[in-house]
Order: structure tokens, then C-alpha cells, then sequence
């Protein structure tokens, strides 16, 4: 998929602002902060909270952490037991497997179990750097660089990607790799992250995979999705 450009690309990032200025008054903004202390701990709660919900993954990452209070002793330990501890996060062995190769890659690049040097790399030399590891996608990437540095990346998750389709802000056959490439050059970095916080917030409660709640939605009169379902919205 190509970005767009030209008329077309300040036509969508109009309607991006637009987007983000009904989501504000609907939902408020959000003020940035990093959400852990140590990088580290944010890649590795990112990688636990892949493919599941979001309880299983903050009991995954507590457990690991009451377990392995430093992530020295989780290096140390084996692969069964870093498994036992991340349970209740799903998919528990390919995700030790991927906790102790990133251990591995952090101490042979940075000399430590610590990932703050990360910070002193230009975003995308640092975006290059994470997706060479294994089991980091764009979307972990992302949602690492924004939410701990404030990095100007737009994560997209499967709420994202299904609003911004019905919006028409993405593509309708566009993926999750294309429309990160997109949403980074459309959304303005000022409102990434507070976009990013009220698109997922709107796709749970209102712009739902199933039955979604046009009647209900503040951004009705933005959006053509109702129409192509054929239905008249109130």
C-alpha cells in the first residue's frame, strides 16, 4: 500500500483531526506517561500482553516479577521456570523462549539487563533495533516507543485497524504492517497518543467487532460506516 500524498494525504489528515478533536470532547485527553520505571519491563509486559487480554497479561508480568525480582535471576533461570511464572498470560512457552533470547540480546548489546540506552537512539534507529528481535513486531515496537519514550509511533492494534477501516481513515484491505506505516504519516505526533488511547477506548465500548453501537456513537455524523450496512441511524 502506498501512502498517500498530495491533496489526498491533507484531505485524510483533516479528517484525522477532525477525528481526534470528537474523540477529545467525548472521551478527554490523556496526558503522557511512561507506564513503567525501566524500559526493560516495558518491552518485556508488551511481549506478555501479545495475543491475550490485558488482565491475564498484567498477572503474567506480576508473577513473573514476584518470581524474578531482577531480570538477572530470570536470565539465569530455565525456560520451564520462566513458563511457570507467565502462565497465566497464554502461549507460555514461546514466550519464555522470547524473554530469554531478549535477555540474552540486551546484556551482548548494552553490557546489562537494561534497555535504557535505547533512549539515546534516534526513533527510527530505535524502531530498526527492536524489530530485530525476535517476537517484536511493528506493533509491540511501536506501543514501546510511544508509550516509555514518547516516541512519535502510532501503535495499531485490532481495535485501531477495525475503527480507523469503517472510518475510511485506512484502507479497507490494508494490514496491520500498511496501516502503521500510514497512521505514523497521518496522525499529527502531538495527538498520537491520546488518538491512540481514545480510538481503542471507542472500539471497546461503542465500535465493536460485533454489534456496533452506531445509535450511540459521537462520531456518527463522521462516519460512513452505517451506511454501507444500510442502516439509518438515529
Amino acid at each position: 500500500m502506498e501512502i498517500p500524498t498530495g491533496k489526498e494525504l491533507s484531505t485524510l489528515r483533516r479528517r484525522v483531526k477532525r477525528i481526534d478533536r470528537i474523540l477529545l470532547a467525548c472521551y478527554g485527553d490523556r496526558p503522557w506517561l511512561p507506564r513503567f520505571p525501566h524500559l526493560l519491563d516495558g518491552l518485556i509486559h508488551t511481549l506478555l500482553s501479545q495475543n491475550t487480554s490485558d488482565v491475564n497479561s498484567h498477572l503474567a508480568f506480576r508473577r513473573l516479577k514476584d518470581r524474578f525480582p531482577t531480570w538477572e535471576e530470570a536470565a539465569r533461570a530455565r525456560v520451564e521456570e520462566v513458563e511457570e511464572a507467565i502462565r497465566p498470560g497464554g502461549i507460555s512457552r514461546v514466550k519464555a523462549e522470547r524473554i530469554k533470547t531478549l535477555l540474552e540480546l540486551v546484556r551482548r548489546d548494552f553490557g546489562a539487563y537494561c534497555l535504557a540506552p535505547l533512549a539515546q537512539k534516534e526513533p527510527r534507529e530505535a524502531l530498526r533495533y527492536l524489530l530485530e528481535i525476535p517476537g517484536v513486531g511493528r506493533k509491540t515496537a511501536a506501543v514501546l516507543l510511544l508509550f516509555q519514550l514518547g516516541y512519535p509511533f502510532f501503535p495499531v492494534d485490532t481495535h485501531v485497524l477495525r475503527v480507523g477501516k469503517r472510518l475510511e481513515v485506512i484502507p479497507g484491505g490494508a494490514d496491520a504492517e500498511a496501516a502503521h506505516e500510514l497512521m505514523d504519516e497521518l496522525v499529527p505526533d502531538e495527538i498520537k497518543y491520546r488518538l491512540h488511547l481514545n480510538l481503542i477506548e471507542h472500539g471497546r465500548r461503542v465500535c465493536r467487532a460485533r454489534n456496533p453501537r452506531c445509535g450511540d456513537c459521537c462520531l456518527r455524523e463522521a462516519c460512513p460506516y452505517p451506511d454501507r450496512l444500510g442502516r439509518r441511524v438515529g
